[in-house]
């Protein structure tokens, strides 16, 4: 028997099978064979049709079913992960009334600020652990505000994995991990924050049923099947956000433990059973997959806009031909790129930054002596250093790393960028070849609770290597002084 996971992002549909004993991974597909569209009508709004992600669900998984010669019956259960922050609005039919809002839309930043400092920073903290910033609710909040024909109509509001999931089981629910990733819960109460809201003037009516994240969480319709092409009956038994379940591929589900990620963006998740929050204006706190009031399990979430894109960056506009052919030209470099200083933050306003933008910025390129290979190195650095200053930044709001584990992504197979964190953190980077869409496959199994054969069959199938922190920490820790130190002068000039 198999398991089927989805990963819903905003570029691709990526659809995963692994056999469901195993877990070893079958194969992967990517839908559509170029990058989906992002509709922007405006300045910062960004959005795509739901209808697309659907298309893409069932061409993906026809393909899989066809191209590893199964039946749809071989498939025993559903996986779902998907783009986080997103908002879905259906009628009484189901029928989505207008586009998706996406995560990075940012039309509703106004609104989560207003609401932020109108119902209290210390009440946003400790009952919803973040501002309401420009999440799913705020952005529901803009709806109501500017498209009244389409709000009044609205019978539920949706996450972009709680839509998918509609769409094959005719049943609309979501998570207590899906609302709080939305700023719809509250921690303290434990129940959804009507507080919120009755302030936004929602009709709580809106809000979808809960189901828990590893259960029956629906059955494939006869719609569902004859248009995906799984079989009636076959259950949904999971689904969480992207960052969410980039954890849970990782094994990382208790406090201490840390999931990265060197994409186009960067991103550091930390487990912690602590409720009290520091920075909910610099990092995010949402209900991880295994959270329970009894047993509390909190995902902080870190991001760093300016990170493989920095790199990739440099890709184009480098006389090179490949991220190898850079990893060897850094390599030729001292530590600390005899100088040479990059601030990576060119990919718009950081919110570890406080929402500052800053740009890029190449510091200290003596033009007699440095090279392509210093800024190679210097980019390297620069990135590296940015995920060290955002782990000190989750130290001071109570996180202790125990363990990290990373995805095998272009940033992290490099050793100048994976070692250059280790040794500056005092923690070994442990790195495995998985993806969303296999950890979606193989939580299937997680609703007979048993974790510890879920994290074995990690290290059995993905396991490739681990960067242990260098002894000779000194040129580390100083080239990071002066890079720091060259980050807050710009900070303070901003």
């Amino acid at each position: 028997m198999y398991s089927i996971g989805y990963d819903i992002g905003s570029s691709s549909i990526k659809a995963a099978l692994v056999e469901t004993r195993t877990g070893k991974s079958v194969d992967v597909v990517s839908k559509p064979d170029v990058e989906m569209e992002m509709i922007a009508l405006k300045n910062g709004w960004a959005e795509q049709d739901p209808a697309d992600w659907w298309k893409h669900i069932c061409d993906a998984t026809k393909t899989l079913i066809e191209k590893n010669n199964i039946t749809a019956s071989d498939i025993s259960g559903i996986g779902i992960s998907y783009q986080m922050h997103g908002l879905v609005v259906v009628d009484k039919e189901g029928i989505p009334l207008r586009n998706s809002i996406i995560w990075c839309d940012s039309r509703a930043v106004e609104i989560g600020q207003d609401a932020f400092d109108e119902l209290g920073n210390d009440k946003c903290a400790s009952q919803l652990l973040n501002s309401p910033a420009n999440f799913t609710a705020s952005k529901l909040k803009w709806v109501k505000e500017n498209e009244s024909k389409v709000y009044d109509k609205i019978d539920k509001f949706m996450l972009p994995g709680d839509y998918i999931a509609y769409r094959l089981s005719n049943k609309i629910c979501s998570t207590i991990s899906g609302l709080s990733e939305g700023i719809f819960w509250d921690f303290k109460k434990n129940t959804i924050a009507d507080w919120l809201l009755e302030y936004y003037q929602i009709n709580p009516s809106m809000v979808p049923e809960t189901v828990d994240t590893f259960s029956v969480q629906g059955k494939v319709s006869a719609q569902g099947a004859a248009e995906s092409g799984l079989a009636e009956g076959t259950p949904i038994l999971y689904r969480a956000g992207d960052q969410p379940n980039n954890a849970l591929s990782l094994n990382v589900f208790n406090p201490g433990e840390v999931a990265a990620t060197g994409g186009t963006s960067g991103v550091v998740y930390a487990i912690t059973e602590n409720l009290s929050v520091k920075e909910s204006s610099r990092v995010n706190n949402f209900a991880h997959v295994n959270y329970s009031p009894s047993n509390p399990r909190i995902g902080k979430l870190l991001c760093i806009n300016g990170s493989g894109i920095q790199y990739r960056w440099l890709l184009n506009n480098l006389d090179v031909t490949s991220y190898d052919e850079m990893n060897q030209l850094a390599a030729s470099v001292p530590i600390g790129s005899d100088g040479v200083t990059i601030l990576p933050f060119g990919n718009g306003a950081e919110r570890m930054l406080n929402n500052k933008t800053l740009g890029t910025q190449l510091s200290n390129i003596n033009l007699n002596n440095h090279t392509k290979a210093h800024l190679c190195r210097a980019a390297l650095e620069g990135i590296a250093f940015s995920f060290v200053y955002g782990m000190e930044i989750m130290k001071s709001d109570g996180i202790a790393p125990k363990v990290i584990r990373a995805g095998n992504d272009n940033l992290f197979r490099s050793d100048i960028f994976s070692n250059t964190i280790a040794t500056l953190i005092g923690q070994e980077i442990e790195i495995y070849n998985t993806t969303g869409a296999i950890g979606a496959a193989r939580a299937c199994e997680l609703h007979t609770g048993n974790f510890e054969a879920f994290g074995k069959q990690i290290m059995e199938n993905d396991y490739v290597m681990g960067f242990k922190p260098i002894k000779e920490k000194e040129p580390y820790q100083n080239a990071y002084n002066d890079w720091k130190k060259a980050l807050e002068i710009l900070l303070e000039s901003k």
